[in-house]
Protein backbone atom coordinates (compact mmCIF):
# COMPACT_ATOMS: atom_id res chain seq x y z
CA UNK A 1 0.00 0.00 0.00
CA UNK A 2 1.03 3.58 -0.80
CA UNK A 3 2.06 6.10 1.70
CA UNK A 4 0.15 9.46 1.47
CA UNK A 5 3.22 11.34 0.12
CA UNK A 6 3.47 8.41 -2.66
CA UNK A 7 -0.20 8.61 -3.95
CA UNK A 8 -0.34 12.16 -4.17
CA UNK A 9 2.74 12.49 -6.24
CA UNK A 10 1.52 9.66 -8.65
CA UNK A 11 -2.00 11.93 -9.13
CA UNK A 12 0.66 14.86 -9.51
CA UNK A 13 2.40 12.63 -12.44
CA UNK A 14 -1.26 11.35 -13.80
CA UNK A 15 -2.77 14.92 -14.16
CA UNK A 16 0.13 17.03 -15.44
CA UNK A 17 0.95 18.56 -18.22
CA UNK A 18 3.53 17.99 -20.33
CA UNK A 19 5.77 21.24 -19.04
CA UNK A 20 5.01 19.89 -15.25
CA UNK A 21 6.59 16.50 -15.82
CA UNK A 22 9.41 17.89 -17.74
CA UNK A 23 10.50 19.99 -14.58
CA UNK A 24 9.11 17.15 -11.96
CA UNK A 25 11.71 14.89 -13.67
CA UNK A 26 15.05 18.07 -13.61
CA UNK A 27 13.81 18.65 -9.63
CA UNK A 28 14.10 14.29 -9.25
CA UNK A 29 17.44 14.33 -11.20
CA UNK A 30 18.73 17.25 -8.68
CA UNK A 31 17.10 15.38 -5.50
CA UNK A 32 18.93 12.21 -6.23
CA UNK A 33 21.59 13.79 -7.42
CA UNK A 34 22.40 16.18 -4.25
CA UNK A 35 21.26 12.28 -2.51
CA UNK A 36 24.47 10.89 -4.17
CA UNK A 37 26.68 13.63 -3.59
CA UNK A 38 25.51 13.54 0.12
CA UNK A 39 26.18 9.61 0.01
CA UNK A 40 29.41 9.79 -1.33
CA UNK A 41 31.09 12.57 1.44
CA UNK A 42 29.51 10.22 4.05
CA UNK A 43 31.21 7.11 2.36
CA UNK A 44 27.89 5.13 1.69
CA UNK A 45 28.58 3.60 -1.33
CA UNK A 46 25.45 1.42 -1.62
CA UNK A 47 23.27 4.90 -1.50
CA UNK A 48 25.80 7.22 -3.67
CA UNK A 49 25.30 3.95 -6.80
CA UNK A 50 21.46 4.15 -5.88
CA UNK A 51 20.94 7.60 -6.35
CA UNK A 52 23.32 7.96 -9.37
CA UNK A 53 21.64 5.09 -10.85
CA UNK A 54 18.08 6.88 -10.68
CA UNK A 55 19.30 10.55 -12.13
CA UNK A 56 21.04 8.56 -15.02
CA UNK A 57 17.71 6.83 -15.34
CA UNK A 58 16.00 10.35 -15.75
CA UNK A 59 18.46 11.98 -18.08
CA UNK A 60 18.11 8.82 -20.38
CA UNK A 61 14.32 9.52 -20.03
CA UNK A 62 15.08 13.17 -20.67
CA UNK A 63 16.91 12.31 -23.57
CA UNK A 64 14.80 9.65 -25.29
CA UNK A 65 12.08 11.80 -25.07
CA UNK A 66 13.33 14.78 -26.46
CA UNK A 67 10.74 16.08 -29.55
CA UNK A 68 13.55 15.87 -32.54
CA UNK A 69 10.48 16.83 -35.55
CA UNK A 70 9.83 20.70 -33.91
CA UNK A 71 13.36 21.54 -32.82
CA UNK A 72 15.86 19.66 -34.60
CA UNK A 73 19.26 21.88 -33.24
CA UNK A 74 17.75 22.22 -29.82
CA UNK A 75 17.19 18.16 -29.45
CA UNK A 76 20.74 17.35 -30.74
CA UNK A 77 22.33 20.20 -28.54
CA UNK A 78 20.31 18.66 -25.19
CA UNK A 79 21.00 15.30 -26.29
CA UNK A 80 24.58 15.89 -26.61
CA UNK A 81 24.40 17.70 -23.02
CA UNK A 82 22.75 14.56 -21.28
CA UNK A 83 25.57 12.41 -22.94
CA UNK A 84 27.98 14.30 -21.53
CA UNK A 85 26.21 14.68 -18.07
CA UNK A 86 25.12 10.61 -18.42
CA UNK A 87 29.20 10.14 -18.81
CA UNK A 88 30.14 12.57 -15.89
CA UNK A 89 27.62 10.91 -13.47
CA UNK A 90 29.71 7.32 -14.35
CA UNK A 91 32.62 8.96 -13.75
CA UNK A 92 31.26 10.11 -10.17
CA UNK A 93 29.85 6.27 -9.93
CA UNK A 94 33.53 4.63 -10.41
CA UNK A 95 35.72 7.31 -8.55
CA UNK A 96 33.28 7.91 -6.02
CA UNK A 97 34.08 11.43 -6.59
CA UNK A 98 31.67 14.74 -5.51
CA UNK A 99 33.03 17.14 -8.57
CA UNK A 100 31.24 15.51 -11.64
CA UNK A 101 28.67 15.50 -9.21
CA UNK A 102 28.72 18.84 -8.58
CA UNK A 103 28.66 19.75 -12.45
CA UNK A 104 25.64 17.64 -13.15
CA UNK A 105 23.71 19.38 -10.40
CA UNK A 106 24.88 22.69 -11.60
CA UNK A 107 23.49 21.77 -15.43
CA UNK A 108 20.61 20.41 -13.83
CA UNK A 109 19.56 23.49 -11.87
CA UNK A 110 20.45 25.65 -15.29
CA UNK A 111 18.19 23.80 -17.17
CA UNK A 112 15.42 23.25 -14.57
CA UNK A 113 15.70 27.45 -13.98
CA UNK A 114 15.49 27.80 -18.24
CA UNK A 115 12.72 25.15 -18.93
CA UNK A 116 10.74 26.81 -15.60
CA UNK A 117 10.97 30.64 -17.00
CA UNK A 118 10.32 29.03 -20.53
CA UNK A 119 6.76 27.91 -18.86
CA UNK A 120 6.02 30.88 -17.51
CA UNK A 121 6.84 32.91 -20.18
CA UNK A 122 4.34 30.99 -22.03
CA UNK A 123 1.74 31.03 -19.31
CA UNK A 124 1.98 34.83 -19.31
CA UNK A 125 1.16 34.61 -23.02
CA UNK A 126 -1.47 32.13 -22.47
CA UNK A 127 -3.06 34.31 -19.92
CA UNK A 128 -3.13 36.81 -22.30
CA UNK A 129 -5.26 35.08 -24.44
CA UNK A 130 -7.59 33.84 -21.43
CA UNK A 131 -6.09 30.70 -21.15
CA UNK A 132 -3.77 29.26 -18.17
CA UNK A 133 -0.62 26.99 -17.94
CA UNK A 134 -0.21 25.23 -14.56
CA UNK A 135 3.61 25.62 -13.28
CA UNK A 136 5.18 23.86 -10.75
CA UNK A 137 6.67 25.51 -7.47
CA UNK A 138 10.47 26.49 -7.41
CA UNK A 139 12.44 23.41 -5.28
CA UNK A 140 15.79 23.56 -4.06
Amino acid sequence: MMNPYETYRQTQAQTATKGDLLLMLYDGAVRYAVRAREAIASRDIVAANSCIQRVENIISELSVTLDRESSPEIADCLARLYDYMLHRLIEANIKKSVEPLDEVIGMLKDLRDIWRLAARRVNDELGEAGLSLSIPAANA
